[in-house]
């Protein structure tokens, strides 16, 4: 196995770690990404890379599995005998199942008419804005726990999850500020948003390799593995700071990344640097 290939494949994984559960769309950086370090040439394909892009997303979700065990184990365990921990669970399930369907129906329209350099641009300056406008709303918030949310909350919330079906939004920043707006606090909506990150990210992860299983053989084991392995070190890093920095913190400083992060999709498309086509 090429090991120039190797470190490429450390290198998205760490890229998808940072940027999955922070509310600035790990897809437009795996992409900014790929493109810097010419991640899909021989003796890697586009095919490859982007099952790669997807399936790496599973590592990243492990670190969240991981920061929450004891929340998920005991919903697990209590599951026969609390009503809680089955309306928890239940609402993980409501607020999957929007996702699902619309992905399943407009998946592929969607990448093919709007992953454009401008689209993904608009979306992450007019999501910065929302985020501003989330964060000056002085709305007292009603949920402060997810245990607290009814299944009317959840199904809300996975709407909102699908904005981020357009390319730039970011799931967790569709489904944190969207839970925000929807009357969750900062804790509790981004607590949901990585519970809810559980199913849609295995789910795509498992749906992309069994899309791919044609194009891919053992050979790229090693290259999918040390992707995963990067992801989830990272993500863990992430994930926790994250949590610390929302105890004090609000999300304005991502507003202003995202912004300009949109100006360097719009240069790095309009000096050919990185291709943004899908």
């Amino acid at each position: 196995m090429d090991t120039l290939l190797l470190i490429k494949a450390a290198i998205m994984g760490i890229v998808e770690g940072l940027t999955e559960f922070l509310p600035i769309s790990s897809t437009g950086h795996l992409i900014l990404a790929s493109s810097l370090l010419d991640f899909s040439a021989p003796p890697f394909t586009p095919e490859k890379a982007k099952a790669f892009d997807i399936a790496i997303q599973t590592g990243a979700i492990f670190a969240v599995i991981l920061v929450y065990w004891q929340k998920i184990r005991d919903t697990v365990v209590q599951l026969p005998s609390s009503g809680q921990a089955r309306r928890f669970a239940m609402n993980v399930i409501i607020g999957f199942l929007p996702a699902v369907v619309l992905g399943l129906l407009f998946g592929k329209a969607i990448k093919a008419n709007l992953f454009t350099p401008q689209v993904v641009a608009t979306t992450f300056i007019l999501g910065a804005f929302v985020i501003l406008w989330a964060e000056k709303r002085q709305n007292t918030a009603r949920i402060h726990s997810v245990d607290d949310m009814t299944p009317w909350d959840a199904l809300k919330v996975g709407l909102v999850q699908c904005f981020a079906m357009i390319p730039g939004t970011s799931r967790s920043g569709a489904t944190i500020i969207g839970g925000m707006l929807l009357g969750l606090d900062r804790k509790a909506a981004t607590d949901f948003s990585f519970f809810l990150a559980i199913p849609t990210l295995i789910g795509a992860g498992v749906y992309s390799l069994y899309k791919a299983r044609d194009v891919l053989t053992m050979a790229e084991l090693p290259v999918f593995l040390v992707g995963l392995v990067f992801a989830f070190i990272s993500a863990w890093l992430c994930v926790r700071w994250l949590l610390k920095f929302i105890s004090s913190n609000s999300f304005v400083p991502f507003a202003w990344y995202r912004i300009v992060f949109g100006v360097i999709v719009l240069a790095t498309w309009w000096t050919g640097l990185v291709v943004w086509a899908d």
